[in-house]
């Protein structure tokens, strides 16, 4: 592999090559724009697909033996079922028993269920994963035990990067709930209904060859589609192909810790103090448990003042589902659903609108919805003191988690990371984060149990907040306490060679993960 390294506008070192293939740096801010077309798929012919629209197949092994798989190509999966996905890891069970070697798998994301898979990439089944590495698979990745080189992007830098040839998927295998015989295929409901199956939208529509994969095949037409049936290949029925209740994996609950509970009201606070909720504003919360905390309260400010928000952007769950039945925005437009009751409500609610990352995040799009939004509230595993933020890697180096959509919220009007000043007796600001996922410029505000620093290029912010009786600090000031309680943390230890690279929206790198010393 090649070992040399380019530094990028944020100062960081990054590879000149990346499994073969040329990378371009990090530049800033809006300056890459590549020219050129849009990549696209091969010309196909309806003539040599069946007349009668059915294109079922006997089991997934025929349906991939039919598409071609062949040494070196690359898969792709989607995550919608996140944890209780049961169609990957039978992809490689059967690629390992065709001897088939060098395989690239472009998840767009991975979890725990994925572990068995760990096993084909220390065979040479699988050579390197471009895609959000969680838990055990970033954990065998920073250990440098990959093959290749990781590649983590958002879920927009995913479509960014298939739309713009950047990945070339020969096989896509979509995982759907309910789909007929043609490939029309949804996931709001059906047995295993997981809500939309937006992150496999770019993968149906630039594949070489697509594969829909359901255990409930209704006659056509399956409506509404949420994937085209004139894109798709190959139909296979199979007993189950997920498990609902495990999309409901990570917090998904408002959270009871006092410490958190504080954040989520200082940061509703902040917003109302701030002017930014409003009658007719939007916003963005996660699905962890202080950000659900803290749309709770943006209800609450809501009702009290009988005002009403145009729209909330989600990953959807049973707080927002309550805020749309209450009338306390007019829209959902959901991009993840994280539970039952998000499914359930996408499925009834003509206002609970299913939509992708090529509509909310794709930076190589003419606009996306993202940069509409008022306010958005995400999480961070450490910042620095000039606002740049990681949320791959943690203090101690190891790579566990992916940046979903995280990159391309940033975008919105303003970013807020509410997050304890401390984790594990280890204060999260520093001066320079492990990992550079979103660059401080687009970070506007850090609030902590023990004060809120805004960034000082945000002087309309400062301004409103002046006289408050929040806490404002700067962000000196709040890693100031942090070390005083912490002491400064010990710094990790790594090797000379880079395991994986984090991608900017953009399709540069933005920064480099690098194998841990044992």
């Amino acid at each position: 592999m090649n070992n040399k390294f380019n530094i990028n506008a944020l100062g960081r070192k990054v590879p000149t090559d990346v499994n073969g293939n040329n990378a371009i740096p990090y530049m800033g801010i809006g300056k890459h724009k590549p020219t050129g077309r849009k990549y696209a798929p091969p010309i196909v012919s309806s003539s040599d697909y069946p007349s009668d629209g059915n294109k079922t197949i006997e089991s997934l092994k025929a349906a991939l033996i039919k598409s071609g798989i062949a040494d070196g190509m690359t898969i792709s999966t989607h995550h919608h079922f996140r944890n209780g996905d049961l169609v990957a890891n039978q992809i490689f069970d059967i690629a390992s028993e065709l001897g088939i070697k060098n395989l690239t798998w472009v998840p767009s994301a991975s979890f725990e269920c994925h572990v068995p898979l760990i096993k084909y990439l220390e065979d040479g089944t699988i050579h390197h994963i471009e895609g959000s590495m969680n838990g055990s698979l970033g954990r065998f990745t920073s250990e440098g035990k990959m093959e290749g080189m990781g590649i983590l992007r958002s879920h927009g830098g995913r479509y960014q990067a298939i739309q713009d040839g950047e990945v070339h998927i020969d096989i896509a295998v979509i995982a759907a709930p309910t789909a007929d015989a043609f490939g029309n295929a949804t996931g709001d409901r059906g047995p295993a209904a997981c809500g939309l199956l937006g992150f496999a939208l770019a993968d149906s529509q630039y594949a070489d060859k697509v594969i829909v994969v359901t255990d409930n095949l209704v006659p056509f037409p399956c409506y509404p589609w949420q994937i085209h049936g004139n894109l798709v290949d190959y139909v296979v029925l199979v007993d189950k192909v997920g498990l609902p209740e495990k999309i409901v994996s990570g917090t998904t609950e408002i959270t009871k810790s006092p410490d958190r509970l504080l954040l989520a009201e200082m940061t509703a606070q902040f917003c109302n103090e701030a002017g930014i909720i409003k009658d007719g504003f939007s916003f963005q919360a996660g699905a962890g448990g202080t950000a659900l905390s803290i749309g709770i309260y943006f209800a609450e400010i809501l009702k009290k003042n009988g005002w009403k928000a145009r729209f909330a952007r989600g990953g959807s769950n049973k707080y927002l589902v309550n805020m749309l039945e209450g009338g306390l925005t007019d829209y959902i437009l959901d991009g993840q659903t994280f539970d039952l009751e998000g499914v359930r409500s996408m499925r009834e609610n003509s206002n609970h609108l299913n939509t992708s990352p090529f509509t909310s995040y794709n930076y190589h799009g003419k606009g996306n919805f993202s940069t509409m939004v008022d306010v958005v509230i995400l999480g961070a595993t450490e910042v620095d003191v000039n606002f740049n933020a990681n949320v791959v890697t943690h203090s101690d180096g190891v790579l566990l988690h992916g940046i979903g959509g995280w990159q391309n919220c940033l975008f919105s009007k303003c970013t807020i990371l509410p997050i304890p000043l401390f984790r594990d007796r280890i204060s999260v600001i520093k001066d320079e984060v492990t990992t550079i996922c979103g660059p401080g410029e687009l970070i506007d505000v850090i609030v902590t149990e023990r004060g809120i620093a805004i960034n000082p290029l945000r002087k309309d912010l400062l301004e409103k907040l002046k006289g408050s009786s929040l806490p404002i600090k700067t962000i000196d000031e709040l890693k100031a306490e942090g070390d005083a309680i912490c002491g400064p943390a010990e710094k990790p230890r790594f090797t000379n060679k880079a395991v994986a690279v984090v991608k900017w929206v953009d399709g540069t790198i933005i920064d480099t993960i690098w194998q841990l010393e044992n």
